[in-house]
């Protein structure tokens, strides 16, 4: 069973928005650290934002700061990333992942892949210009 599922992806159109929902399976979505990331074609693994486990502190790459928004429903043990006025550049598969650790300050443990636990198996965002 995979632990995380995300869903929402699709094609766009640059300046168009996309919201991505990552839901938990079997797991304790509210004791970890939530983290997206993305691949483009080519490229490694990249950050992309994370938030807290109770939603209070969210950080981004500097790449999506003031177009994405973080958030996240315990209940419902869905985190969500709203994606407003798309790029070209940001089409990738998109991934949501969960750190059982508390939050840090240190930017490092946040933005590197091997701090988080469990992956889903991406979602596909393609934006045209």
């Amino acid at each position: 069973q995979v632990p995380l599922v995300e869903t929402g992806g699709g094609l766009v159109q640059a300046g168009d928005s996309l919201r991505l929902s990552c839901a938990a399976a079997g797991l304790t979505l509210s004791s970890g650290v939530m983290g997206w990331f993305r691949r483009a074609p080519g490229k490694e693994r990249e950050f992309v934002a994370a938030i807290s486990n109770s939603g209070g502190s969210t950080y981004y790459a500097d790449s999506v700061g003031g177009r994405f928004t973080i958030s996240r429903d315990n209940n419902k043990k869905v985190v969500y990333l709203q994606m407003n006025s798309l790029k070209p550049e940001d089409t990738a598969v998109y991934y949501c992942a969960l750190d059982k650790s508390p939050w840090s300050s240190n930017r490092v443990v946040l933005t590197t892949t091997t701090s988080y636990d469990y992956w889903g198996q991406g979602t596909q965002v393609t934006v045209s210009s």
